[in-house]
C-alpha cells in the first residue's frame, strides 16, 4: 500500500515541549506528513512547521492552505525557502485564495470577489516561481558570497515547475480546480462545499457524484499532467461506530447532506476501523485519492484506520 500518503493538521501549541511531544506521537502513529493552517487566531504556520520537523525525523510538514491574499509574493518566498532549509527539504506548500470574510476585516486586508481573490492566487504561484528561479536576491548576492553564506533558494526543486517543494492547491469551483490543474504538483479536491446565500465559511458536505465531477473536470483542465499529479482531500469528520446509516443520520442534517449520500460520500468517513478502511481503498479505487488529511481531533482513530490499510486487511467495500 505504498501509494498512500495520509496527514493531519496542527491543532493547537500546548507548550514547547507538548508539541514536540504530539508531533512525535503523528510520526509513531503512521502519518506520513503535518500540516498547519493560516488562520486568524491559529499558530502562524512557516514557524510551526520548523519546530514540527525538528521534533521528528521523517514526516513532512507542510500548509493547508495558506491564504494568498495575506502574503506579499517576495516575503512569503523568503519564508517559503528559509522553512525548506530548515526543515531540510521536507516542505510542501499550499495555497489558497482565502474564504473566511471576517479574517480579512480584522487584518486590514480588502475583500474582494472571488475572481478577484482567484487572480491573485494565480499571480502568487507565477510570482513565487519566478522568484525561486532567480539565481539570487540583488543586491545582497555580492555580499553573501564575500563571506562565503549560501544563497537563500528552497531545498527542493522539483515543484513550482521545477524551482522550490510541492505545490498544492485545491478547492471546489472551477476556476481554483482550474489553477490547480494547470499547475499543482498536488491537486486538493475539497469536499466542503459554501452553502448559497449563507454568510462565507458556512459549508454543507459534498457528495460522492460532486466528487465525480469535479475530479473529472480537474482532470481535464491537467491534460497530460493528469497522470503525474498526486490526488489528495481533506475528510471533514472521522465517526467510528458499528452502525453506519444510524451515525448518517444523526449526523446528516448538521452536515447538510442526505443520509445515502453521506454514506458514499468520501469526504466523511463512518463506520468500523475495518470500514472506514474500505472507504479509502474504494475512494483511491473511484477518485484516485491517494493522499488523505484528517483534522487533529481524529488523529486517533484515523491512525487506526491507516494501519489496517496499510496491513491490507480490508474488508470489501461496506454496504449501506
Amino acid at each position: 500500500m505504498t501509494d498512500f500518503r495520509f496527514s493531519v493538521n496542527v491543532l493547537g501549541i500546548e507548550s514547547p515541549e507538548g508539541f514536540a511531544r504530539s508531533c512525535r506521537a503523528v510520526e509513531d502513529a503512521g502519518f506520513d506528513a503535518l500540516f498547519a493552517a493560516d488562520h486568524l487566531g491559529v499558530p502562524a504556520p512557516f514557524p510551526v512547521l520548523v519546530a514540527a520537523a525538528h521534533a521528528t525525523e521523517r514526516m513532512r510538514v507542510g500548509t493547508l492552505v495558506l491564504n494568498a491574499a495575506f502574503w506579499n509574493p517576495a516575503l512569503l518566498a523568503r519564508e517559503i525557502a528559509t522553512t525548506d532549509a530548515l526543515t531540510g527539504g521536507r516542505l510542501e506548500v499550499g495555497l489558497g485564495a482565502g474564504h473566511m470574510r471576517w479574517e480579512f476585516e480584522s487584518a486590514g486586508i480588502a475583500w474582494e470577489r472571488f475572481g478577484t481573490r482567484a487572480d491573485h492566487l494565480e499571480s502568487t504561484v507565477t510570482a513565487l516561481r519566478r522568484l525561486f528561479a532567480q539565481p539570487a536576491y540583488e543586491p545582497q548576492a555580492a555580499m553573501r558570497e564575500a563571506f562565503g553564506l549560501p544563497v537563500l533558494r528552497p531545498v527542493q526543486r522539483h515543484g513550482f515547475g521545477g524551482e522550490g517543494p510541492p505545490l498544492i492547491i485545491g478547492g471546489t469551483g472551477d476556476r481554483i480546480l482550474a489553477i490547480a490543474g494547470a499547475c499543482a504538483d498536488i491537486v486538493s479536491v475539497a469536499g466542503a462545499y459554501q452553502v448559497p446565500g449563507r454568510p462565507p465559511g458556512t459549508f454543507r458536505i459534498g457528495s460522492a457524484a460532486e466528487a465525480d465531477e469535479r475530479i473529472r473536470f480537474t482532470r481535464a483542465c491537467a491534460g497530460p499532467r493528469a497522470d503525474h499529479i498526486e490526488w489528495h482531500t481533506l475528510v471533514q469528520m472521522v465517526i467510528e461506530t458499528d452502525d453506519r446509516r444510524a451515525a448518517a443520520a444523526a449526523a446528516a442534517e448538521r452536515l447538510g447532506i442526505r443520509v445515502g449520500d453521506l454514506l458514499d460520500t468520501p469526504f466523511v468517513l463512518i463506520g468500523t476501523v475495518e470500514e472506514m478502511a474500505a472507504q479509502i481503498l474504494t475512494a483511491r479505487d473511484r477518485y484516485g485519492f491517494t493522499h488523505f488529511t484528517v483534522h487533529a481531533p481524529y488523529r486517533d482513530v484515523f491512525a487506526r484506520v491507516i494501519a489496517q490499510v496499510r496491513a491490507n486487511g480490508v474488508s470489501p467495500a461496506p454496504a449501506d
